[in-house]
């Protein structure tokens, strides 16, 4: 593999993790559970951005078998790993308190190494497993030895967080597959660090990458959810198709917000047809006179995703008043607001209200 296509893949993972760090250090402002993604993101993003300035010696290079250049980077590596996941939500120096602690193992074993190497100890350069026999009893080979035995320590921790996490409901699933994952990329990001190949070095590089990539924006998916929805407009006159031609010629956006208005005025004095389950997209562009595209247009413009999610947001409203009011005895019964089935009653109130429609039924439902 070329120095050019190392660097390429460097810069783009660094550029990766450093946006994942600034974006979830601008929420850990707010929520003190995304700090410790922001942190470990950027540290992970300064390391790569300075690697890649070696991207000619990792091309070129044959360091031999479990050479410090990479034994070194996979204890670190493995420590940040095994505690990125959980994102532990504390402040900034109690955090840091609790990762020191954890960490004591790497930091007393590069201290020594450190110590070792300025006091003349010398770099044992092997390229057998025969010679690592041979110069097993040297300090050089024994820390490094030991490096990748508290290594494994860390990664078996990976491994073990899916069964930690299992015990705590508030945990999202997809957490636990991204830790299994995890596990086995650094078992073979261990493998590449005691056989050196620089291209199996990169495609660890990319899959760590995606990895974590994943796991930021699975993260910040839950600030989306959250997020406020658009509000109904209540519109007492209907604009005339004729205001709407004349605002197309001179304001786009005000086309769209009347074209909008008109929809919403339907919408509120034809509840009967919405709280059909069988009404759809087609029917309400049959009904208003607009084709797809304008009728999509206009709902995106108002910050709707989608037709089905227009529709949906006035049943998710008549749901919540049919349940305040009283005039459902059970949630089988939210064929009366239009959906067809409570699995989609319930993935739609989740994603615009926040909470889930279960919840919602327990606060509000009349006795």
């Amino acid at each position: 593999m070329s120095s050019n296509t190392i660097l390429l893949i460097l810069a783009c993972s660094a550029t990766a993790h450093l946006m994942v760090s600034a974006t979830t250090g601008i929420y850990a402002r707010h929520k003190v559970q995304y700090l410790c993604l922001a942190w470990v993101n950027g540290i992970f993003g300064f390391l790569l951005a300075f690697v890649a300035f070696l991207s000619h010696q990792i091309a070129e290079g044959e360091p031999g078998i479990m050479h410090p250049a990479m034994i070194m980077p996979l204890l670190c590596g493995v420590y940040l790993q095994s505690i990125f996941p959980l994102s532990i939500p504390m402040p900034g120096f109690l955090q840091v308190k609790r990762m020191i602690k954890y960490a004591r193992p790497v930091i007393a074993l590069i201290a020594v190494y450190t110590v070792a190497r300025l006091l003349g100890s010398k770099i044992v350069i092997m390229n057998s497993f025969n010679e690592v026999i041979q110069n097993l009893l040297s300090s050089d080979v024994l820390l490094r030895i030991l490096a990748l035995g508290i290594s494994i320590y860390y990664i078996v921790n990976i491994f073990l967080l899916p069964r930690r996490l299992v015990h705590k409901t508030d945990i999202p699933s997809y957490l636990i597959g991204y830790c299994v994952c995890l596990g086995f990329s650094v078992v073979f990001f261990t493998i590449v660090s005691i056989l050196y190949n620089p291209t199996a070095l990169m495609i660890y590089i990319i899959i760590f990458t995606l990895l974590n990539t994943y796991l930021a924006f699975r993260t910040l998916e839950e600030i989306a959810i959250h997020l406020p929805q658009p509000v109904l407009i209540e519109v007492e006159e209907e604009p005339t198709e004729d205001t709407v031609e004349k605002a197309e010629k001179e304001d786009f956006n005000e086309a769209n917000l009347l074209r909008f208005k008109r929809l919403e005025f339907w919408m509120q004095n034809h509840k009967e047809e919405w709280t059909n389950n069988t009404f759809g997209r087609d029917k309400l562009c049959e009904a208003v006179g607009y084709n797809r595209h304008l009728i999509l247009q206009c709902v995106r413009s108002q910050g709707y995703n989608n037709v089905h999610e227009y529709i949906n947001r006035y049943r998710i409203e008549e749901l919540k008043y049919l349940i305040t009011k009283g005039k459902i005895s059970a949630l089988g019964e939210v064929v009366d607001a239009g959906f067809g089935t409570i699995q989609t009653a319930r993935s739609c109130f989740l994603k615009m209200e926040g909470i889930t429609l279960d919840e919602f039924w327990s606060q509000h439902k009349k006795e």
